[in-house]
């Protein structure tokens, strides 16, 4: 359970320490006024059962009486505190904890992100670890609440005879024994609890997510995702009946136990006061203190069981965090040139993790100028992309090295590489945020009082006609998901990333397949956009469309990881190699000839 707790208490040290010494003062506080409140009704029931009129014995109890009163009153208010810091506490968990994951997961190197095992600790973490942590908190304030009632009616009943508290652990034992056990089966099976949901949860994603519903229902494959629910949640309601039949008979034998406890712990008071070891009033309050303690040392195992429950999650959580922090990019290094005028490839190779032979890149060496237009063309997996991130810095080489202006990459501040480099992808994110946001974010902290370099971005990328047909034009919310939002076509999510890398205005700038999914006037919109950056900025375009990069300085071709022919287009056709052969076919599917394409 230790496991459950360290990662909690950290986080509320950071989230919020005031309410967490609250919590604990409080508690502390709360227990001495349980042992107090014990010590008091022993002397009240003393006065009251004293001989003499009743008249006489209530006069002499009720100052102990109103003693106690109030001091009952310090409890709930002690109690009161407690519940004020909670509410405090829970909400500022949850958004610490969840920082703290985006953090980590933002700071990663990129190449985490395709390791199988660091994307599925992430999701684990994210769906499950955040939210157990929350409800953690929760269980722990309780615990606390508990453990010291528990506390403070060990330490009143050990104040009025020692052998009360040995009575106390031979009644409470059996009880606390048997919530143990039952949470011990609830862990032993929670891995498998886990899968399982993971498992249902995919599915239930799928059927139910606006993106998948088309192609579900085109492919007609409801009965696929209702078969493959039902597999899954099948087997977790079975495993779930099971730990809880276990779990009941666990319980139940626990209680059979506590209540020959309690019936051992009566006959032990009777005995003690027929033998005058203790009087009348100490033995009822030693009644009340183990049935209060009973109470408190229920929940205090039914907050260990949930502590219990949650602790895979919170391990999950933590050992991602852990993990993430030795994978985060490096904050230190020399700062990027601010306009690379040369960058050199020497013998790069890279793979990605667990594909170690199956290497994305070979052995690849080029050089770029400043200024120079650069065309990466092959077919798909070739190795166009990967190639470009690796030079944007996003990938380090698995072997080899890259240079800007002789400076190794790796030996770089990545914010300061990242500065330098547009990268239009072709499946750019889309934000659920404004038209206006959606361009900005190209480069959010620009200072642009006017909007003239927005609206120029949004008009080089035939964007501004998209945002001035939305309802609110450029305050437009870009998301279904939301009242009032509107969705784009493809196309037009397209122009809005291509005004975006525009509105970000580096010296590298990156074009992955920008106009796949664009018209042809959209298109050549774009390109002439491209081409007027392209003045005074190095542009690496990769594109399938090999029509789209005659003009290009220079073209490589890559075949399979590696670079098999590079040269300006009319040398590469005199070479008649594959991008002739390819480039030939594009025109004929196009009908297009060769001088006009």
């Amino acid at each position: 359970m230790s496991l459950s707790i360290q990662p909690v208490l950290t986080v509320l040290r950071r989230a919020a320490p005031r309410s967490t010494l609250v919590v604990f003062g409080a508690q502390v506080l709360a227990g001495a006024a349980t042992a107090w409140g014990l010590l008091l009704t022993t002397s009240v029931l003393g006065q009251l059962l004293s001989g003499g009129p009743d008249v006489e014995r209530l006069r002499a109890a009720l100052p102990t009486l109103l003693l106690l009163g109030g001091v009952q009153l310090a409890r709930m208010g002690m109690e009161t505190a407690t519940s004020i810091a909670r509410a405090h506490l829970v909400p500022r968990v949850y958004r610490v904890a969840e920082e703290d994951l985006f953090r980590v997961s933002l700071q990663v190197e990129l190449s985490s992100f395709d390791d199988p095992g660091f994307y599925d600790q992430l999701h684990r973490a994210r769906d499950r670890g955040v939210m157990h942590l929350e409800g953690a908190t929760t269980c722990l304030v309780d615990a606390f609440r508990a453990a010291f009632s528990v506390g403070g009616a060990a330490l009143a009943l050990l104040w009025l005879h020692p052998l009360l508290l040995p009575i106390l652990v031979v009644a409470l034992l059996p009880e606390g024994w048997a919530a143990l056990h039952a949470a011990r089966l609830q862990y032993s099976g929670m891995a498998t609890t886990i899968s399982l949901t993971r498992q249902v949860h995919m599915m239930a994603e799928l059927a139910t997510q606006r993106e998948a519903a088309p192609e579900i229902r085109t492919n007609q494959a409801e009965d696929y995702v209702l078969s493959e629910y039902r597999r899954a949640a099948v087997a977790l309601q079975d495993h779930l009946v099971r730990m809880g039949v276990a779990e009941a008979r666990a319980t139940a034998f626990g209680r059979l136990l506590s209540g020959l406890g309690l019936v051992a712990t009566f006959v032990a008071l009777g005995m003690m006061l027929r033998a005058h070891w203790l009087d009348l009033a100490v033995a009822g309050t030693a009644v009340i203190a183990v049935r209060s303690a009973s109470t408190a040392l229920t929940q205090l195992m039914q907050m260990a069981h949930g502590l219990f429950e949650k602790g895979l999650y919170i391990s999950d959580y933590r050992e991602f965090i852990e993990q993430s922090s030795r994978r985060a990019r490096p904050a230190t290094g020399v700062k990027a040139p601010e306009n690379p005028q040369r960058i050199e490839l020497h013998g790069v190779g890279f793979h990605y993790p667990d594909r170690e032979d199956r290497p994305a890149l070979r052995d690849v060496s080029l050089t770029i100028d400043a200024g120079q237009s650069i065309a990466l063309v092959g077919e798909n997996g070739s190795g166009k992309t990967t190639l470009a991130k690796l030079i944007a810095g996003l990938y380090p080489p698995t072997s080899g090295r890259i240079t800007w202006d002789g400076v190794d990459l790796r030996d770089m501040a990545p914010d300061s590489l990242a500065d330098r480099v547009v990268m239009v992808l072709q499946d750019p994110i889309r934000w659920p945020r404004s038209a206006r946001d959606n361009v900005r974010l190209g480069r959010h902290q620009r200072v642009d009082p006017d909007a003239r370099v927005l609206h120029q971005a949004a008009e080089q990328a035939r964007a501004l006609e998209v945002i001035e047909s939305l309802p609110q034009g450029w305050e437009t919310l870009l998301s279904r998901q939301f009242r009032g939002g509107q969705d784009l076509s493809g196309g037009q999510w397209q122009r809005l990333a291509v005004a975006r890398g525009l509105y970000r205005d580096a010296p590298l700038v990156i074009w992955d397949e920008p106009t796949a999914p664009l018209d042809a006037r959209a298109e050549h919109a774009v390109y002439e956009s491209l081409r007027q950056m392209a003045r005074n900025r190095t542009v690496i375009l990769i594109t399938h469309r090999l029509a789209s990069v005659r003009n290009a300085d220079r073209i490589y071709f890559l075949e399979r990881g590696a670079i098999v022919e590079q040269g300006r287009h009319e040398e590469l056709m005199r070479l008649n190699g594959r991008y002739a052969e390819l480039y030939r076919l594009q025109t004929k599917l196009h009908g297009l000839d060769e001088d006009s394409a």
